[in-house]
């Protein structure tokens, strides 16, 4: 297991695959606001898919998912080799990719739910934060 405080996101590895290095901090920051209490977990395939299968009832493994706990705090866990998997369906590469699942997450942490609305703000945070 690997512990990174990464600012304002407590970052906890429990896969075998490397962490990209993004700005989840800024991004956090800018989409949820400072004082906003964060884990961001990268996590393996039978924590994700037990979570996935006790919480919505769903029996696959997701590329992520997102628990708010409050209006101040909450949770991201990210299955790193579905993203892999997944980006180019996306046409994005794997860091890309990774990133745009995090901004996600955190627009859903604020309450946001699928939309036009919010793939508009996905795509805008992440031409600002993916160069």
């Amino acid at each position: 297991m690997n512990m990174v405080d990464n600012n304002t996101v407590s970052i906890t590895s429990i896969t075998k695959g490397k962490v990209p290095d993004l700005p989840f901090s800024v991004i956090k920051d800018s989409i949820l606001g400072k004082k906003y209490e964060l884990s961001l977990v990268f996590s393996d395939k039978k924590t994700i898919q037990k979570l996935n299968i006790q919480y919505r009832n769903m029996d696959y493994v997701p590329n992520i998912l997102s628990f708010p706990y409050s209006k101040q705090s909450g949770e991201i866990f990210i299955h790193l080799p579905t993203a892999k998997k997944q980006a180019p369906d996306f046409e994005m590469e794997f860091r890309e990719y990774v990133l745009f699942l995090f901004i996600h997450g955190c627009l859903h942490l604020k309450g946001m739910e699928h939309s036009s609305t919010m793939e508009s703000k996905e795509k805008e945070i992440l031409k600002k934060y993916y160069s």
